[in-house]
C-alpha cells in the first residue's frame, strides 16, 4: 500500500467553501465573502504568484477533489478535449462576464432606487429561484442586491463543477474557471 503525503493546513480549504455556501444559505451578506475569491486569484498573479492561487489555495477545487475522490463520486473519465480549448475559455469567460456585469448593473439600478431589492438568486444562468429567507437582517437594498447576485454566481458554478466532477474529473471546472483564465492571461502579459 502505498505511503500518503502529510496534509498541509491549505490541503483543508475545502472547509472554507463549504463554509461560504453554508453561511450564504442562511445569511445572504455572507456573500460578500465570495469578493475575496475574486480578488486573491488576481492579486496573487498580479503580484507575483502567478497561478499559485489557482494551483495550492482555491477552496472550490479542493472541494471538488473531496467529492471526487474522498466521497469517491467521481467516474474519472477524460473530459472532451474542447473544454479545455482556448476558444472555450474565452467564450465561457465572456459569458460570464456577462451575468458578471449584468449584476453589477443591477445593483447599481437598486442602488439609484430605480429597481426594488430581488430576494432571488440567478441559478444557472437561466432560474431565478426565491432565495428570501436568507435576508434575515435589513441592511441597504444594494448591499443585499449584490450578495444575492454573488451568490447566485458562485452556487452556480458550484453546481457545475459538481456536475462535471461526477461526470468526469473531479476539477473539469477548473481548465475552464473564469478566474483560472484571467490570472493565466495576467501571468501571459507579464511574461510578454
Amino acid at each position: 500500500m502505498a505511503k500518503q503525503k502529510p496534509k498541509k493546513w491549505n490541503d483543508y480549504l475545502w472547509i472554507v467553501s463549504a463554509t461560504y455556501f453554508t453561511l450564504g444559505f442562511f445569511n445572504i451578506i455572507f456573500a460578500w465573502l465570495g469578493v475575496v475569491c475574486f480578488l486573491i486569484p488576481l492579486l496573487m498573479a498580479i503580484f507575483g504568484g502567478g497561478k499559485g492561487y489557482c494551483n495550492n489555495y482555491c477552496g472550490r477545487g479542493q472541494l471538488f477533489l473531496q467529492i471526487g475522490n474522498t466521497l469517491g463520486w467521481s467516474s474519472k473519465r477524460v473530459a472532451p478535449r474542447w473544454l479545455s480549448s482556448k476558444w472555450f475559455r474565452n467564450v465561457f469567460l465572456v459569458f460570464f462576464l456577462f451575468f458578471f456585469i449584468q449584476m453589477i448593473v443591477l445593483t447599481v439600478h437598486v442602488a439609484k432606487g430605480l429597481d426594488s431589492l430581488h430576494q432571488t438568486i440567478h441559478l444557472l444562468w437561466t432560474f431565478d429561484v426565491p432565495w428570501h429567507w436568507a435576508y434575515p437582517v435589513a441592511v441597504d437594498p444594494w448591499v443585499a442586491q449584490f450578495a444575492f447576485g454573488l451568490y447566485g454566481i458562485m452556487l452556480t458554478s458550484l453546481i457545475v463543477g459538481v456536475i462535471l466532477t461526477v461526470v468526469f474529473r473531479p476539477r473539469t471546472w477548473c481548465v475552464f474557471c473564469p478566474m483560472g483564465n484571467m490570472t493565466q492571461m495576467i501571468c501571459k502579459l507579464k511574461n510578454q
